[in-house]
């Protein structure tokens, strides 16, 4: 994955793992992978050996049963094969068990990696889930941990079960004819020898496949959320010639891993043929000799087929440890990705309730790779005070709201609540005490209930609807069509662009801050509803202090005090009137907006 340093450079995490540090580093993150691993390979190792249990039954039954000195030795025969029945039974249940812990320690080792990486997805810095596609997100905490359990349960369960058949078979093939074995062997040389060559063509390729499926449903997923804009604006052409060409280029690299895949299998099975072959010559030979019995020689037949088996199994796993690894690289990368908020957890300050004060101590912060945004700038904010901060497009006034939330951190200098850092208040208070309420206030596809509870999860919905009735919402609620059990739809579809603002209000009044910082939270009302917000706002600013992003300044006129950005310095501060008097930027800001208004 590739992320933004603190200066700004992009730096490679996760995916340069080798293959090796990779599964470590996997296992680490699961550790439910590593419980009860030695009484599994036990089984394991049973369910391998068994599989020798008929090449040995055949071998003596013919060569001591059947062909005895004497003559058929019928009691022989008889226990012969009702031991080989008895293994047979022992193997298969060592089998059933083996996979059963391997299904059940997978699952759990891999619900643990998923909910780690879900869980670092909201820790990651904002400039990073930016800069990376939300789809690409999704992808590696679904796909690419799917890819590894797959793996685990079905192409690790038989790389287990492959690799003890093989070392198995070969002992025996020693035991009974070291010739033939070498013979086995050489024939497979070509296949083992290269296969370091295809592991990292296969890396390779299915590492592109795996970030191509990012890709894919990146490419997918926005014009599914974004239909309307796509239909408003007729560009469905161009949209799917984007899903085309994200379809086409994540097929092409699938066509070329599996390419790799296709070679090797047919190297494989051109080395079994020619060790058939060749057992078979080299067998008749030996046997003319009277070197090997004929017995041994149909006992050595069964056991080719059970080493050639794994071994041409063995591109399928490779091909499918190949497209874990990948996976494994890229959850990794995300888990790898430092958080540029970091928790004090329970080392840190607590605030206390009340209206808090705000103090900006030389605050400079710029965005990686560009200039800054604020530069030195100090302000103060005393409890209760109602501020708002205006500005041109691009002056940073809305980096005020991320810094005083804590969404990111200043670069240099401190943001101060209450005398204490931001950054060494523990997150459980910071959240219950500040709350930000965004120029368009996320709604998931629940009820309004549901979407209002985010600002206090315990909420019933008596006290809901008595911070409605607080708020002047209380009549609008009621005429909804279900009440508060009205769904929003997706992203809040079904609710008009003022209705998602009112519920975005009374979320925040829920949560009861004790610092509310809007970003012009009623921008995208509508003028049905703006004396119901406005008197909502009133409500919900009083007795708490209160930060507005104010892109309107209709806003900054009912404000205790407004602060003026420019190029991301203050360069005025004081009431409404006292600076549309002044010869300066607000001046000539307000005049512009009341001109606009007018016309």
């Amino acid at each position: 994955m590739t992320t933004l340093a603190p200066d700004g450079t992009r730096m490679e995490t996760g995916e340069d793992l080798p293959a090796l540090e990779t599964i470590r580093r996997g296992v680490h993150h699961s550790p439910e992978l590593r419980e009860g691993i030695g009484i599994t390979l036990l089984l394991a190792v049973l369910a391998s050996i068994g599989q020798v249990v008929v090449p040995i039954a055949v071998q003596q039954t013919l060569d001591h049963g059947l062909d005895a000195a004497g003559g058929p030795n019928l009691r022989f025969t008889v226990l012969m094969g009702i031991g080989a029945a008895v293994a047979l039974a022992v193997t298969s249940w060592a089998s059933y068990a083996m996979t059963s812990r391997l299904f059940t320690s997978s699952e759990r080792g891999l619900a643990t990696l998923r909910i780690k990486a879900f869980r670092h997805v909201h820790d990651l810095p904002l400039l990073t889930q930016n800069t990376e596609r939300r789809g690409a997100l999704v992808s590696r905490v679904t796909s690419d941990v799917d890819q590894v359990s797959q793996f685990l349960v079905f192409g690790g369960l038989i790389f287990v079960v492959s690799v003890g058949q093989i070392l198995v078979a070969t002992v025996l093939m020693v035991i009974y004819s070291w010739q033939l074995a070498i013979v086995v062997w050489v024939c497979f040389a070509p296949l083992f020898l290269s296969l370091r060559y295809f592991q990292r063509k296969l890396s390779d390729a299915y590492g592109t496949v795996r970030r191509q499926v990012g890709v894919m449903l990146s490419a997918i997923s926005e014009p599914v959320v974004g239909a309307a804009v796509v239909r408003s604006y007729a560009v469905e052409d161009r949209t799917q010639r984007r899903i085309d060409t994200a379809i086409s280029t994540y097929q092409a690299a699938s066509t070329r891993a599996q390419g790799f895949t296709a070679f090797s299998f047919s190297l494989g099975g051109i080395s079994a043929g020619l060790a058939n072959a060749g057992v078979l010559i080299v067998g008749i030979w030996l046997g003319f000799a009277g070197d090997i019995t004929a017995g041994k020689v149909l006992a050595f037949a069964f056991l080719v087929s059970l080493f050639v088996g794994p071994v041409q199994m063995g591109t399928q796993i490779l091909t499918d440890a190949q497209n874990a690894i990948a996976g494994w690289r890229r959850v990794i990368g995300i888990l790898d990705t430092p958080a540029d908020l970091v928790d004090p957890g329970s080392d840190g300050q607590v605030l206390p309730r009340g209206p808090i004060d705000v103090h900006f101590e030389d605050v400079t912060f710029s965005y990686p790779g560009g200039p800054p945004v604020l530069r030195d700038v100090t302000m103060e904010i005393a409890a209760g005070r109602r501020v708002a901060i205006v500005g041109e497009t691009g002056s940073g006034k809305s980096t005020f709201a991320k810094l005083l939330t804590r969404l990111m951190d200043p670069a240099e200098g401190a943001v101060l609540l209450d005398g204490v850092d931001v950054r060494e208040i523990a997150q459980v208070s910071l959240r219950r005490s500040v709350v930000l309420v965004p120029q368009e206030g996320f709604l998931f596809d629940d009820t309004i209930a549901a979407n209002v509870r985010y600002g206090r999860l315990g909420a019933t919905e008596a006290e809901i609807l008595a911070s409605a009735d607080q708020l002047g919402l209380g009549d609008w609620v009621a005429g909804l069509p279900r009440g508060l059990e009205t769904r929003v739809g997706q992203r809040g579809e079904s609710l008009s662009a003022g209705e998602r603002q009112l519920v975005a209000l009374l979320r925040a009044h829920l949560a009861d801050p004790d610092l509310l910082v809007l970003d012009e939270a009623t921008s995208a009302v509508d003028p049905a509803l703006e004396m119901r917000i406005g008197r909502a706002l009133e409500t919900l600013m009083s007795g708490r202090t209160s930060v507005t992003i104010a892109h309107r300044l209709s806003t900054a006129e009912s404000a205790d005090e407004v602060v003026v950005v420019d190029k991301g310095r203050i360069v005025q501060r004081g009431p409404h009137r006292q600076l549309v008097a002044e010869d300066g930027v607000y001046a000539g800001l307000h005049a512009s907006w009341v001109s606009q208004q007018g016309s």
